[in-house]
């Protein structure tokens, strides 16, 4: 596969590892290795002319001032020579030892441009270089010279040694988005892992909830006549009934794509759909559990393809903890690949959809088809197009539809002709959305459109697809649109929990939402949230929770609910913050949710089921601890978060035991100590004094 591999080298640790990868790449592949270090005397010689002026006065004369320019040049071109000499015996004495052919590169010059121009020049199909020098201090990312060649290099992967141990185990992670490049790291993953022997993983993630929180800063900037323009309500009832899940499938094709590629060439792989913004989640799976390789593309779906480096790829070049391959290489899957699914439709059905403007129409597809999929169908008739248009659709879009169509056609504009247009392509677009979105309510007037909307849903039966976190409502699915999963994999989403939660944590606060549906957050919901620093992280949460209970047509957050995604968004690197009074993360309030995460009997968000997230890794009962732990009682305790949370529920829950006088931990007892825990922590928190009783449970409240 990498015919020649270049490897620039400067004596580094990171450098000596590079050397070492690609000898271990050389022998699986067959390569060549072509080594190389710059020097740069021209530097050197210019700084030692900027300061003669600072020679003492004896060496101003003319002659002994030439004779020393020839001194240091001397000195300085060959000492450098040497050094570069001296690096490179050490890639030939490693290719010597391993009976692989070298070549030798000695170049001068500015080192990130030089190299740059070599391996653009030469087209090496390969480049490993250390992702820190000679320069490196404490605090240290990515060296400036390696960023700046990876910036500039086009045609040739590039290998970023990031890990000093050897890699010659672990994982391969590819990151895939449907772009080129990644199905292109896809193919190069796949031949790493035969030749090493290493088991690969496809990721992929969407993010459902950024439009949420962009939408919520955008409607406090816009005046009243501008929001109307924007029809907040239209806007967030697109995304929630078709977007949404239409991103979920997008990305979860692009994870099937990757499976059938795989079984292509002879193997398999495992694959994981993570909601959230790209890079944060990419980063957190890396982390939990640290593969040998994590392979990106150059750019993504969205760059353009005279962009440098796409942001993702950036951002995980600097905060990855493995070593990074940026793939160069594109690969585009066949046709018959990318068409996973075959769905026929009767006569009948098309002609019915011909009546749909053209450019409103494969909005309407799409979510006909999913519906379709979601509930087993395999022909689509016209009945299945009426109960998908009742199903997903508000009253009166189909008729909005179809006096769009009408309109157009009255007016003379040629809707063919006018797809090509694409400014007015996009400004219908946006109405002829909004208008297959807007909700009749002339028989309702007292009552805005979007919160009738959610009155009419909480009726609805919810369901949430254990395989990838899909919310289907109505009747039972019979078949995930998104993951294919079948119907026993969809859970009941039992809403009066929840409710009955709501009742217990007491007074409600309610925020009106950009779109003017109201969300009533309980009080304990209200302070659990503190437990995410403040600004930008803990807006992203709030939104982030706000937006899957509306998916499931609930309008109150209680604390039961949304404990998890609180406790998942400020346990992410955020550890230390907690010590840290500016940030605005509460103790008391990490505490809160807490007890609230081992109190929910079993009860989890779409977000806990969904996208393959898997769980942490179990924390064993001390084992200084006199007290006999069941395997069921273990498993309770597994649930609270790991750290200091879980060892205070492990302390309390031990307390317990020792106040009933039992030596044994059944899950019983777990659950009393833990419902004991919640009583103290609130207890403690109305004196204040809740510091002082983790200090006294773990020795750490006070640190």
């Amino acid at each position: 596969m990498y015919k020649t591999i270049y490897v620039p080298v400067d004596n580094s640790d990171h450098s000596n590892t590079a050397v070492d990868v690609g000898v271990h790449f050389a022998k699986a592949f067959g390569s060549k290795i072509v080594g190389s270090h710059v020097y740069a005397a021209k530097m050197h010689d210019k700084r030692f002319k900027q300061m003669e002026a600072g020679l003492p006065e004896e060496y101003h004369d003319e002659k002994e001032l030439d004779r020393q320019r020839q001194i240091h040049d001397s000195l300085i071109t060959r000492g450098l020579q040497i050094i570069t000499d001296s690096y490179l015996d050490y890639v030939d004495k490693k290719c010597a030892e391993n009976n692989l052919p070298i070549e030798r590169r000695s170049l001068e010059g500015r080192n990130w441009k030089v190299l740059a121009e070599d391996i653009n020049t030469n087209a090496y199909d390969l480049v490993i270089m250390g992702a820190l020098g000679v320069g490196a201090v404490k605090d240290s990312v990515i060296g400036s010279n390696t960023e700046r060649v990876l910036r500039r290099v086009r045609n040739s992967d590039m290998l970023i040694i990031k890990q000093i141990q050897p890699m010659t185990g672990g994982k391969i992670v590819v990151a895939v988005d449907g772009s080129p490049y990644s199905f292109g790291g896809l193919m190069t993953g796949l031949a790493l892992g035969k030749a090493f022997n290493m088991p690969v993983e496809a990721i992929s993630a969407f993010d459902p909830y950024f439009h949420y929180a962009a939408f919520h800063s955008i409607s406090g900037v816009l005046n009243e006549e501008a929001g109307k323009v924007f029809r907040f309500k239209e806007q967030e009832k697109l995304h929630e009934e078709i977007i949404d899940s239409g991103l979920a499938k997008i990305y979860q094709s692009h994870l099937d794509i990757c499976r059938e590629i795989a079984q292509a060439e002879q193997t398999d792989i495992k694959t994981t759909l993570l909601d959230g913004k790209a890079f944060e989640k990419i980063i957190q799976y890396v982390r939990k559990d640290i593969p040998a390789l994590l392979i990106v593309g150059r750019i993504g779906v969205h760059s353009d393809e005279d962009m440098d480096i796409g942001s993702n790829t950036e951002n995980l070049l600097r905060s990855a903890p493995c070593n990074i391959l940026v793939s160069n290489r594109k690969y585009v899957p066949p046709i018959d690949t990318l068409a996973e699914y075959t769905i026929a439709w009767t006569e009948e059905a098309l002609r019915r959809m011909e009546k749909i403007p053209v450019f409103a129409r494969g909005v309407a597809k799409t979510a006909i088809h999913r519906y379709a999929i979601e509930k087993g169908h395999t022909i689509i008739s016209n009945t299945v197009v009426d109960s998908a248009v009742g199903h997903l659709l508000p009253k009166g879009a189909m008729e909005a539809m179809h006096a769009l169509g009408g309109s157009l056609d009255a007016a003379g504009i040629d809707r063919e002709k006018m797809q090509a247009d694409e400014s007015v392509l996009k400004d219908l677009m946006g109405s002829t959305l909004s208008g297959m979105m807007t909700e009749v309510v002339e028989e309702k007037p007292k009552v805005s459109a979007g919160t009738q909307a959610y009155l009419d849903r909480m009726n609805q039966n919810y369901f949430v697809c254990d395989g990838c976190g899909y919310i289907g409502k109505g009747e039972t699915p019979v078949k995930c649109p998104v993951c294919a999963a079948g119907g026993d994999r969809f859970k009941l989403v039992d809403k009066q929990l929840f409710e009955a939660a709501a009742h217990v944590e007491g007074v409600l606060e309610t925020d009106l939402a950009y779109d003017d549906v109201p969300m009533q957050w309980t009080k304990d919901a209200k302070e659990g949230i503190r437990a995410i620093p403040a600004g930008f992280q803990r807006r992203r949460a709030k939104a982030k929770i706000e937006k899957t209970a509306r998916k499931l047509g609930m309008t109150t957050i209680t604390l039961e609910y949304a404990a998890p995604m609180i406790q998942e968004a400020a346990s992410e690197d955020y550890t230390p913050i907690f010590a840290n009074k500016g940030t605005g993360a509460s103790t008391e309030a990490q505490a809160t949710v807490a007890a609230a995460t081992n109190g929910t009997n079993g009860t989890t968000t779409p977000h806990e089921n969904g996208h393959g997230n898997e769980n942490e890794d179990a924390a064993e009962p001390s084992p200084s601890s006199p007290y006999t732990w069941t395997p069921e009682a273990q498993s309770r305790l597994e649930r609270a978060p790991e750290g200091f949370m879980r060892d205070c529920t492990r302390a309390l829950i031990e307390k317990h035991a020792e106040k009933i006088g039992v030596m044994v931990i059944t899950a019983e007892v777990a659950h009393e100590g833990i419902e004991q825990a919640k009583d103290y922590m609130a207890e403690a928190m109305k004196t204040g004094n809740l510091k002082d009783m983790i200090a006294n449970l773990t020795g750490k409240g006070k640190s």
